[in-house]
């Protein structure tokens, strides 16, 4: 039975549009992963779905009773609520069949008639019922086991939100939604804020519900665990696979070649047309048969150009270190106005790959900055060899006020290099053709992430601090990234929420915890 019909989608984004035309079938229990390029609509789409955002054309058809939950960590919540009054609001229409049963049971005392009484007796009857069948009584219980799955226990149930950062807050909202146990859940980067084992507790979890939900994520090993279709957000169009993540790239890559030929095919024949009504529109004993095939041309349903990914090929130079103290952290504070995280001891040598985990807004992030002189410490203190070279690539991404375009950044950085040297610098990590001059911001995220990769590459190091270097790549990307990583000899300090990317590149882990 399908829970969700949508017809002739169409929607257009800051004067781009995302997808055109677009029909998608969703049937109640199938449990959906929402993939596609940065930029393509993902979230768009979910924000339609769910009544936040109206589209252009088209309808988006429920089926009717449905119950609806949407995980959307901008939204803002009561926050002078403590954690477990929060989470216990999932369950509100049972607490106030509670009150009305408490109510019957007070109001009890002041009858007299026993027939009446004998049927508010009943009435509280069939409502405790009720709550026994809903497991009203366990709620704590209940409440507890989701908030211990995803680590909210450890923020402290009487902790009032306001106290909470970004990150703890859209766990809060996540557990609450999972409490709620709607008909189908619409989860837009759930994982984002959970560390490792919080993200298998949800994979399990997931994997268990007979609800239907449709989920994005980056997360490629997440939804290969827990996806049975995936919804691809491609050139304009809104497709559905069967099967995992991994299951979707070898169709897709398929499907991306047929597309590929049947655009270069439909140019060409775009191309003779017009060739052919320049030739002949002009003559007299030509000129009809010239205006029919423009009136051809017009009608002609066009297909958009593909989107392009091109392969990369990543290496970083270095020129390996052989010493044990290449960096040496004694009781380092790290924060702003104040701590962020108890002191933290580290001591890495030369050849240490170290993976830095924990959840988002933890100070992961502010660990790294700090190490780079970035930021000043808190308290205690740190030191790096007086020969260490490093590497950073940072998670946010500012490319300067004069940056214009990816070959002007460069030019910029390398003044002596001519531009087509600069182009084959770009080439070799997937920046090739128009993306070279295409401005900067209307680069995908994955585009810009490759950009700050060849910078990386034209620097000799031994040693690489990497904040989500993953963030918004592409699966083939991805590959390049991990193999030049372990191809690299230097020491790597690297924070990824990717843990199967993580644990191929790394040989021990930093667990960063408040």
């Amino acid at each position: 039975m399908a829970i969700l019909e949508i017809k002739n989608l169409s929607h257009t984004f800051d004067g781009k549009p995302l997808f055109s035309g677009a029909n998608l079938s969703i049937n109640n229990g199938e449990h959906v992963g929402i993939v596609g390029l940065n930029g393509a609509g993902k979230t768009t789409f979910i924000n339609i779905i769910s009544g936040k955002l109206p589209q252009d054309e088209g309808e988006v058809k429920w089926l009717g009773g449905i119950k609806r939950g949407y995980l959307d960590q901008h939204a803002d919540i009561d926050r002078s609520n403590t954690v477990m009054d929060y989470l216990r609001e999932a369950f509100s229409d049972l607490y106030a069949e509670n009150e009305r049963m408490e109510k019957i049971y007070a109001d009890m005392a002041e009858l007299s008639d026993p027939n009446e009484l004998d049927r508010q007796i009943s009435k509280a009857n069939k409502i405790l019922e009720r709550l026994t069948d809903a497991g009203f009584f366990e709620l704590d219980s209940t409440i507890k086991k989701v908030a211990g799955g995803l680590g909210i226990a450890a923020l402290g149930y009487d902790t009032v939100i306001a106290t909470l950062s970004g990150g703890q807050r859209a766990k809060l909202m996540l557990a609450r939604l999972l409490l709620e146990r709607p008909d189908i859940m619409l989860l837009d980067e759930p994982t984002n804020f959970l560390d490792v084992e919080h993200i298998d507790w949800l994979t399990e979890y997931l994997n268990s519900v007979k609800s239907t939900f449709m989920v994005i994520s980056h997360d490629t090993a997440f939804l290969d665990k827990v996806t049975k279709f995936i919804v691809s957000i491609e050139n304009g169009s809104i497709k559905k696979y069967g099967g995992n993540y991994s299951t979707y790239i070898s169709q897709a890559e398929q499907n991306a070649k047929q597309y590929e030929e049947s655009y270069r095919r439909q140019q060409e024949e775009i191309k003779r047309m017009e060739d052919y009504i320049a030739r002949n529109k002009a003559r007299a004993a030509t000129a009809g048969m010239a205006n029919s095939r423009k009136k051809m041309l017009d009608r002609m349903e066009k297909l958009d150009k593909p989107s392009v990914i091109y392969d990369a090929d990543f290496s970083f130079p270095c020129e390996q270190l052989h010493t044990r103290d290449m960096l040496i952290a004694n009781e380092l504070l790290i924060g702003y106005s104040s701590p962020l995280l108890p002191p933290i001891n580290l001591h890495i040598d030369g050849e240490t790959k170290l993976w830095i985990r924990g959840t988002n807004g933890i100070g992961k992030t502010t660990l790294i900055k700090t190490l780079m002189g970035l930021l000043p410490p808190k308290g205690g203190s740190y030191s790096l060899h007086p020969f260490m070279r490093a590497g950073y690539i940072e998670q946010d991404f500012d490319f300067g006020a004069k940056a214009t375009n990816a070959l002007g950044y460069l030019s910029d950085l390398y003044p002596r290099l001519q531009p087509k040297q600069l182009r084959e610098k770009l080439a070799k990590a997937g920046i090739k053709n128009d993306l070279c001059t295409k401005p900067i911001k209307e680069l995908s995220g994955g585009e810009q992430v490759r950009v700050k990769l060849c910078v990386l590459m034209q620097k000799t190091t031994n040693i690489l601090l990497l904040d989500e270097p993953t963030n918004h790549l592409d699966v083939r990307a991805k590959e390049s990234l991990k193999k030049a990583l372990l191809e690299y000899k230097g020491a790597i300090l690297l924070v990824s929420h990717e843990r199967e990317f993580a644990e191929s590149v790394c040989t021990s882990t930093l667990d960063v915890k408040a």
